[in-house]
């Protein structure tokens, strides 16, 4: 499962200067000398903007940034307010922050047609592009990378077509189609180097090795990345490093050599700790739970894993629409803290008790008094505690399985398990972040509890296990705490049942925000199911066939159910499926893919109250 890499906006901030990471660093500090040495003086705005662009790390830039904004605004320069925006968006983007990074980023778009200048309307557009990009809106990163590439080709700017060839190759790589990004980060690779600019050379090289490792060419991929590195090194681009060294211990990891693979993951995961580059370590985490899985080492793996999910989480941006989509399940889970809270209210009652009885010495007339009220006093406290108890211990049977929830009470934690064959689903809206950005957040949250709820009743109905949401996104399985013969089968009538409700939904249109249409991905194997999390307890699942499933659902159409061949060969005698190609997965080689074009004795659906028409 390729990993989205979150550094393809570099080579749009350093457009404006050669210079390396490490002379820009210096540079920087002379500069923030001088500025510092100017208190009390009138404010030099390019000074400022000199800062901001030469700054690396992301508060500064952002500090900065805001400082030339206020300054610009004040004095009417429209031209330093617009560098100050572009710059801040490149700062909060560093920081993670890319619903700020946008605003900035469309800020300075409007600027910059405010005062006509046609190179800053080209930046800002890619610039937005790049957020779009990063934030998985592929339909609007295309728009606006285009928008910023056409600005481009009129003019002379040979480095600024480059990087946004680059960045839109970037975005095509993401969604996998890989013709195209390999035509455009190809023509950014040559117009860099014909340019002499060596940053923009070895990011292209890089990502044509990221290219060539999804195409098969293993082989041209570790040439292409190794060269990229090199490049890299002599620039002090450590955060490029880091990522494209995570990329060449993918190449090695296919070819099989492990000692290498190893070797780059943890080279990458030393220089992302050095530099406190976050995503970078997130993904290093990632990497090595999936080598040592591919080994055998099931504990170190997961391990690693839990490290992945720590940084993942740490870094992870989603948009306030989508948090507000989960805040059904955080308040659920928050509960679990009440039946803590009861038992430090029963410590403080006994201690009120021995107060009592010391008192009770020199007071024998109110004893008596003094220890009924008190003991009425105790057991109501109790029947609280027993009530508010049992309420948690039914909230944390809702969240995990009965047999895990048992697990985790009796023992304080829950070993992982390996299951050796799973059904795993995958749903997915589409066009979400459309309804996200024309429907207000409660009716937003509103029609997404509408669906989930739904889906949570049908997959309660066919014995499967819901594993978790994540924004628009509904995660199930099917074997899972507890083997299922025919679980392929039972998930299939589940998928079922749910496209059936969303067509009827959206036919019937019962006056909910959003009619939504969906993607369905299900694959089959084995996998590794557990418990992350020390507070806020998660039953989650992972390995090659939750990777599969997830690939089975991005590569799905609307209104179809797409399976990979091992669910197609454990479902075959129960439906008729139509065979649609195949997609490479790392580790797996060429998988091939079905629709679920329909049940084969229909009346099994009318047995289950569902439609027989599956077209």
């Amino acid at each position: 499962m390729r990993r989205q890499y979150s550094f393809l906006v570099l080579i749009a901030i350093l457009l404006c200067c050669g210079n390396s990471t490490a002379q820009k660093s210096g540079i920087s500090d002379s500069l923030k000398n001088i500025f510092n040495s100017r208190a009390g003086k009138p404010v030099d705005l390019d000074l400022l903007w000199d800062i901001a662009n030469n700054e690396e790390e992301p508060d500064s830039v952002t500090k900065y940034s805001k400082l030339l904004i206020t300054h610009g605004i004040a004095i009417g320069n429209d031209e330093k307010v617009y560098s100050g925006y572009r710059q801040l968006g490149n700062g909060l983007r560093l920081k993670g922050d890319l619903k700020q990074a946008l605003k900035a980023y469309f800020k300075s778009l409007d600027y910059a047609n405010k005062i006509k200048d046609k190179k800053g309307i080209a930046y800002s557009n890619i610039e937005i592009g790049n957020v779009y990009s990063l934030s998985g809106n592929t339909s609007n990163a295309d728009l606006y990378y285009n928008k910023g590439i056409d600005e481009l080709r009129s003019g002379e700017d040979s480095t600024s077509l480059g990087s946004a060839l680059f960045n839109a190759g970037d975005e095509y790589l993401r969604i996998g189609n890989l013709e195209k990004a390999k035509i455009f980060t190809k023509e950014a690779e040559l117009i860099f180097e014909k340019v002499n600019y060596p940053l923009g050379r070895a990011y292209s090289l890089g990502n044509l090795g990221r290219i060539n490792a999804e195409l098969g060419n293993d082989d041209l991929a570790e040439e292409n990345l190794n060269t990229a590195i090199i490049l890299l090194e002599e620039l002090n681009a450590h955060n490029a490093i880091a990522e494209f060294l995570v990329s060449l211990s993918d190449v090695y990891s296919e070819k099989g050599d492990m000692d290498k693979a190893f070797r780059y993951a943890s080279r990458s995961l030393e220089i992302s700790k050095k530099y406190g580059f976050k995503n970078y370590i997130a993904d290093a985490y990632q990497k090595l739970s999936e080598l040592y899985e591919q080994i055998g080492y099931t504990a170190k793996s997961f391990q690693y894993y839990k490290d992945y999910i720590t940084y993942r989480d740490s870094v992870r941006n989603l948009e306030s629409i989508r948090e507000m989509a989960n805040l059904r399940t955080d308040f659920e889970i928050s509960q679990k803290q009440t039946e803590v809270d009861l038992l430090n209210q029963q410590k403080k009652n006994q201690q009120n008790i021995v107060i009592g009885v010391l008192v009770a010495l020199f007071l024998l007339m109110l004893l008596a008094f003094g220890l009924y009220r008190r003991n009425n006093f105790i057991r109501r406290t109790n029947l609280i505690i027993e009530r508010e108890k049992i309420r948690s211990e039914h909230l944390l049977r809702n969240i995990l399985p009965e047999g895990t929830a048992l697990e985790l009470m009796e023992t304080g934690k829950v070993k992982a398990k390996k299951f050796d064959s799973v059904s795993v689903l995958f749903t997915d809206f589409v066009d979400f972040t459309h309804f996200s950005e024309s429907l207000s957040p409660e009716e937003l949250v509103k029609s997404v509890d509408f669906y989930f709820s739904k889906f949570d009743k049908i997959i309660e109905k066919h014995g499967l296990e819901k594993i978790k949401t994540i924004g628009d996104s509904y995660m199930c399985a099917a074997g899972v705490p507890y083997p299922m013969e025919n679980h392929a089968v039972a998930m299939m009538y589940a998928a079922l049942e749910i496209l059936e409700f969303v067509e009827e939904t959206k036919r019937d249109n019962l006056g909910i925000g959003a009619l939504f249409e969906i993607r369905i991905g299900i694959n089959s194997g084995p996998l590794i199911a557990g418990v992350v999390g020390s507070k806020k307890f998660a039953y989650d699942i992972w390995g090659d066939a939750v990777n599969i499933a997830s690939r089975m659902e991005s590569c799905s159409e609307i209104g179809k159910i797409n399976i990979s061949e091992d669910t197609y060969h454990l479902v075959k005698s129960t439906f008729s499926c139509k065979e649609r190609g195949k997609i490479k997965v790392k580790n797996k080689g060429m998988i091939p893919m079905y629709f679920v074009e329909n049940l084969k004795d229909t009346s099994t659906l009318k047995h289950n109250g569902m439609s027989t028409n599956m077209s």
